[in-house]
């Protein structure tokens, strides 16, 4: 398709659905197909693909009208409820043939994923559980409430929202910073309820356990994993790009108390801006300058392409939607010290329809890339809803992807261990997640780990390796001491990963310990420190200590962006566990920010 200059001219109503999606200017060799559009689906603020590779799609239509119970608006009307459908593409031609309102009672639902026999639905202030096990798309019964207490009072659309399989088993979130919460089971006190701030948490599928994982940036929506397991979320104000280190604490602040310690936050990988707008970030809106950098400073949707239907080039980097900009726009990522940096690559998609409001972007069994369009005039400051009554949902191919029709649940344990290797991410986690699944019922696992025990030894490449290591620990098959073997592996992936899920044990054993200790003094991975002074969060007191006491000394990291400040975030609540040894800390420290950090932090409790 010929590229469009400049943006798309305002119009009083969107583009057809099907003109939409045949104006779109993508790269050559690329196409766009419209998957489904309105009536048939109406304010879609998130999807998910379940393995049989249908999307399940949450339709937003309380926007902005949030409350806490259906039908805020008119309790009398389903029509204006939430709901969550199933679309189906039955004949492969790229377009849904059948579509299933699975459920409607919801209110102000923001995201949705799907596994371990039900759907998982974000609709502050609850968490639910909508169990379908028998798998016929009718819920087995009403809505589980895992939680509730995810803010929702003081704005719209800065809160909780989508959701992401990890490649640990644990189910990721993204959550706004406007509208901190107060989770808990349902019943809980409140002062017994955990005050998040915002930022990416976690919630383990089978054991039931809610956590924080990371804090701050404005509004991230969307989380994604590059080949190696390291996160990124895509921010839908200001900075645009971040990468998501556990423990840490980003920019911008907006003085909460989550962070009142840290004195300095991470800022942002991306080493450019898509906005021209640096006093007023809304200034540049609409402008030429504006267009040329990339369209605005709104993002929403995060993906890292691991699919197997675009050119290799696109591989392991990242794609998020631009609001402003009308447009998807792709960040390239490189190494950089004990993290990353994301450069601005060419936009992969801009739209020629001025209500495109691009939300999820993600991709499928084929290859090919499904986005979403909110489709609205509304923009990103704004809490009005111009209309209800349209969306759309676009498929992006390069070249005609082969039909695929597999139900990932019903492979034999031996062809879920085999589609560990398979060349689309989608097939890997989805494979991953039946494993697990059936480990969680019971079932035995002993043959599948030997296989992964295998593969790990005979495969060469690391994103491959990783693979097996993680399906190994999701289906129970790593212990401490085949964890502890891999410390030493030659790739620092691995040991950074070993690290992780060792530390994810909340203690070590004496051996580990002092392995964490070797590789604090004398390791040779930035990016295994910087797990390690992730790990420091999750220990004991007694056992930070030994760590933070070799990781202080590591010159080299004085100019890290991540490590002095991981480092800081976790020795921080040892000042109330040894002062003076605290203290002892900033003499043998060789890295300027601790010792300063240190001192001011000495300096603020002396009355």
């Amino acid at each position: 398709m010929t590229p469009i200059v400049g943006f798309a001219e305002e119009t009083d109503a969107p583009l057809p659905p099907l003109e939409a999606a045949r104006t779109m200017y993508v790269p050559e060799g690329f196409n766009v197909t419209l998957f489904a559009g309105e009536p048939d689906v109406r304010q879609p603020i998130g999807f998910c693909i379940d393995d049989r590779g249908r999307l399940w799609v949450a339709e937003a239509y309380n926007y902005p009208n949030h409350g806490t119970t259906p039908s805020a608006q008119s309790p009398s009307n389903r029509e204006l409820n939430d709901r969550i459908l199933i679309f189906e593409d039955v004949d492969g031609d790229g377009r849904f043939d059948k579509r299933t309102v699975f459920y409607d009672e919801l209110n102000y639902v923001t995201g949705i994923e799907v596994g371990f026999g039900g759907a998982w639905v974000m609709s502050p202030p609850y968490f639910y559980f909508i169990a379908d096990r028998d798998r016929d798309d009718v819920p087995d019964g009403e809505p589980q409430v895992l939680l509730d207490g995810f803010g929702n009072h003081a704005n719209s659309h800065n809160l909780a929202n989508g959701f992401a399989w990890g490649p640990d088993g644990w189910l990721y979130g993204t959550h706004g910073r406007t509208n901190y919460s107060l989770l808990g089971k349902p019943g809980t006190p409140d002062e017994e309820r955990i005050h998040y701030d915002g930022g990416v948490y976690r919630y383990h599928p089978v054991r039931h356990v809610w956590e924080p994982f990371a804090d701050g940036t404005t509004n991230p929506w969307g989380i994604d994993f590059d080949d190696f397991g390291q996160g990124f979320v895509c921010n839908c104000v200001n900075p645009h790009l971040f990468h998501v280190i556990q423990g840490a604490h980003y920019e911008p602040w907006r003085n909460r108390a989550a962070s009142q310690y840290t004195y300095r936050r991470i800022d942002t990988i991306a080493d450019h801006l898509h906005f021209t707008g640096v006093a007023d970030v809304r200034d540049g809106i609409g402008s030429p300058e504006e267009d040329d950098l990339g369209g605005g400073h709104a993002h929403c949707g995060t993906m890292v392409y691991l699919g197997d239907g675009w050119p290799d080039r696109y591989r392991n980097t990242v794609f998020m939607n631009n609001i402003h900009g009308k447009r998807v726009n792709n960040d390239i990522l490189k190494r950089l010290g004990s993290g990353y940096t994301a450069s601005h690559g060419p936009d992969l998609m801009k739209s020629q329809d001025s209500w495109f409001m691009g939300v999820t972007i993600m991709y499928g069994p084929d290859g090919s890339v499904f986005v979403s369009d909110w489709s609205d005039t509304g923009e990103c400051h704004s809490v009005k809803n111009t209309q209800r009554d349209t969306g759309r949902i676009f498929k992006i191919s390069y070249g005609q992807p082969a039909v695929v029709r597999q139900d990932v649940s019903e492979l034999a344990d031996d062809e879920l261990v085999a589609l560990q290797l398979h060349n689309n991410d989608w097939w890997v986690r989805h494979a991953r997640r039946v494993l697990q699944e059936r480990a969680a019922s019971g079932h035995d696992m002993t043959e599948v780990n030997d296989s992964l025990r295998a593969m790990f030894n005979e495969q060469t490449e690391v994103p491959r390796k990783l693979r097996a290591l993680w399906a190994l620990h999701v289906t129970g098959g790593l212990d401490e001491g085949s964890l502890s073997q891999q410390l030493g592996h030659e790739s620092e992936y691995i040991r950074a990963w070993v690290v992780r899920l060792l530390s994810d044990r909340k203690t070590l054993s004496p051996a580990i310990l002092d392995r964490f200790v070797e590789l604090a003094a004398t390791g040779d991975s930035p990016l295994v420190r910087l797990h390690l002074a992730s790990a420091l969060q999750s220990l004991p007191a007694e056992q930070r200590w030994p760590i933070a006491e070799a990781l202080v000394t590591r010159a080299e990291d004085a100019g890290d962006a991540n490590l002095p400040l991981m480092i800081w975030y976790g020795i921080e609540p040892l000042v109330h566990d040894d002062l003076d040894r605290f203290v002892r800390l900033a003499a043998t420290a060789k890295i300027p920010l601790v010792r300063q950090h240190i001192a001011r932090r000495v300096a603020e409790l002396t009355p």
